[in-house]
């Protein structure tokens, strides 16, 4: 009441004061709508939002599958699994560009397919990038060299192997399988269960050997890897593979893992040590260059793997391995043949304690042969742990 018997009406909304009860109600219903308004364009705002961030997250599903399916991808092709035909297939692609470059005459082409089909088919290497007499002609070497070396042992003879067209990028397993083998045929030891393995044979062999392991029940975990299927690809294989394929022929032999570094800077002196007891065990006469009855080492880490051949003890006690690298070619390994008085061309072999710093090792010894029930054995072992880890 205004006093002069005028009504007036407040607005509950905003507190303003009308006259009219009429007028009020209309101010009223104003304020209604346009709340009413505004709390549906908050709805339609919070849809909106989720909306965006629902394409948002879907958009990046879909890249974060298109990333992992192009890394895996890429590490199909890296490990040889990509589908893209086996060593016969890089031979024969890698001549026809060497033919497109000028590099190789078409007679040359026909010649060297028609000599590599010929191996495959007999499942034997072909020999080309053989070398043999290395390790003779070091032991030679070393008989003369009086400047710091006290004590050098090597493994029995070996011949080396290294990658050709077919298996470039990828053969390093085989080729060094092949190294460790020539020194087996050599030993009259392992004549029993390499009867059927008279001439070293060629990568797709190899690759049906591994395979023909997994089927008699070798480390059925390492064979899901490869999809139990090895022949026709360009798979990198390791120390359980190598495992495996000795285990089936009969050949004793075991994986030791140096899992991690156990000297400073990140090297690994246990695995020094392990290799100069592998070859000094018997051998600690004073002669100063021991020529051993012990097959050589095979020796793996991510991405490569090499021969253990020998290993140097100097003067003042340092330890040095000397290895057979399937990467270094024919030509320089012939080098070794005709050894220098200074010895320059050792430093294809030589590796000291800091040349050898990966994160981990693997090695696989051979030693002696298997009865038929301790084969049985180490297949059923095989199927839960098939290396011994250095602490």
């Amino acid at each position: 009441d205004t006093g002069n018997g005028e009504q007036l009406y407040e607005c509950p909304m905003c507190s303003l004061t009308c006259t009219n009860i009429h007028i009020l109600e209309e101010h009223v219903d104003l304020h209604l709508e346009e709340q009413s308004f505004s709390e549906g364009g908050n709805i339609r705002d919070v849809e909106l939002a989720q909306q965006l961030q629902t394409e948002e997250d879907k958009w990046q599903r879909s890249e974060e599958d298109k990333r992992e399916r192009e890394e895996f991808k890429k590490l199909q092709r890296q490990y040889g699994m990509d589908n893209s035909g086996g060593y016969k297939q890089q031979f024969l692609k890698d001549m026809e560009r060497e033919v497109d470059k000028g590099r190789m005459q078409p007679f040359e082409y026909h010649k060297r397919k028609a000599d590599m089909m010929e191996c495959l088919a007999f499942g034997i290497d072909d020999g080309k990038t053989k070398t043999s007499g290395v390790v003779e002609a070091l032991c030679k070497y070393y008989q003369n060299e009086n400047k710091d070396v006290r004590r050098v042992w090597f493994s029995t003879g070996v011949d080396h192997f290294h990658s050709s067209l077919g298996d470039r990028g990828w053969g390093c397993g085989y080729r060094n399988f092949q190294m460790l083998l020539s020194s087996l045929l050599k030993n009259s030891v392992y004549n029993d269960c390499l009867r059927d393995t008279t001439l070293i044979p060629s990568i797709p062999k190899i690759q049906s050997m591994i395979e023909d392991a997994w089927r008699e029940g070798f480390d059925p975990h390492g064979a899901s890897h490869f999809n139990n299927k090895l022949h026709g690809s360009k798979a990198w294989i390791g120390a359980c593979e190598i495992y495996s394929l000795l285990t089936s022929l009969r050949i004793k032999c075991q994986i030791v893992d140096f899992h991690k570094p156990t000297g400073p800077r990140g090297t690994h002196p246990r695995l020094f040590e392990w290799v100069l007891h592998y070859y000094s065990t018997d051998n600690e006469g004073s002669t100063k260059v021991v020529c051993t009855s012990k097959p050589p080492i095979y020796l793996q880490h991510q991405g490569h793997s090499r021969t253990v051949v020998g290993i140097e003890e100097k003067k003042n006690k340092t330890l040095c391995l000397l290895l057979f690298d399937p990467g270094c070619s024919s030509q320089e390994m012939q080098k070794l043949l005709k050894q220098n008085s200074d010895g320059t061309s050792l430093k294809l072999l030589r590796k000291f304690l800091g040349s050898l710093k990966e994160k981990q090792y693997q090695i696989v010894a051979v030693d002696g042969v298997l009865s038929l029930e301790e084969k049985a054995a180490c297949c059923r072992a095989s199927q839960v742990l098939i290396s011994e880890k250095i602490p």
